[in-house]
């Protein structure tokens, strides 16, 4: 597995890398005025008096600005710059196209397991989550939230066994801004331990048409069966803040 994290526009710079789970690259290029991966969300609780609020009491706003899309996450979370992207590919793959991919997440925990699984002296870590959003015109809600959600548990946790992942039903879904969509959930089983860090995963995508009228979707993805492992209630509880713009829903 690949697990990429980038700036959307790349210049001639040195490249960082690090491995994240089934031995792929989270290589960050800077872009020529990339923000702060703090820079979507203000320091304090409600996100500063002149920056978007949460809807949440105590969590703190993710923004999208080019799909005029936002969210919250609880505190813990550490929101990305807005250009920062982050997608899977198929690790055999010389060309690295992304599977999926998702712009301006938030991770937990970036650095929740360490390994050097492919004992080369370097140590890698692999974050517990994240969620984010893209755009996507070229299907309907309902492939969009089976397609995504089988393609991040695949991608980051279960590759290369397909026949590892399982995609529940897609169901109908509403935020509480009135967003209404099709969500659907998937989950791995079994995957190979090849290190300590290597564990089933679990997914969440939410498609929906934009205010321009254009399809995007939002995304969960996460480490399951660990002690750490986000509740699927909390996943709901995020999803439910989905709202276009930062303002909106307040």
């Amino acid at each position: 597995m690949a697990i990429v994290a980038a700036a959307a526009v790349v210049v001639a710079a040195a490249v960082t890398g690090t491995v994240l789970p089934g031995g792929g690259d989270d290589r960050a290029g800077p872009g020529p005025t990339a923000p702060s991966p703090s820079a979507s969300a203000v320091d304090d609780p409600a996100n500063g008096a002149d920056g978007p609020r949460p809807t949440v009491a105590g969590w703190r706003v993710v923004t999208d600005p080019d799909l005029g899309v936002a969210f919250d996450v609880p505190a813990s979370w550490s929101p990305q710059a807005p250009a920062w992207v982050t997608y899977v590919a198929e690790h055999d793959d010389s060309e690295d196209p992304p599977l999926v991919a998702m712009k301006a997440p938030a991770v937990l925990q970036e650095k929740w397991c360490a390994a050097d699984s492919d004992r080369d002296g370097r140590v890698v870590h692999t974050p517990l989550a994240s969620a984010g959003t893209r755009d996507d015109s070229a299907r309907g809600t309902e492939e969009i939230a089976r397609g995504d959600s089988a393609a991040w548990v695949y991608g980051t946790f279960a590759q290369p066994a397909r026949d590892k992942v399982t995609t529940g039903p897609v169901t109908s879904f509403t935020t509480t801004s009135g967003i209404a969509g099709s969500v659907a959930p998937s989950r791995s089983s079994g995957v190979e331990k090849g290190s300590k860090c290597d564990v089933d995963g679990k997914a969440t995508t939410f498609a929906f048409e934009t205010a321009d009228g254009d399809l995007a979707s939002w995304s969960f993805q996460g480490a399951a069966d660990v002690d750490d492992e986000v509740p699927d209630g909390t996943v709901r509880k995020i999803l439910a803040t989905v709202r276009y713009g930062p303002d909106k829903g307040q």
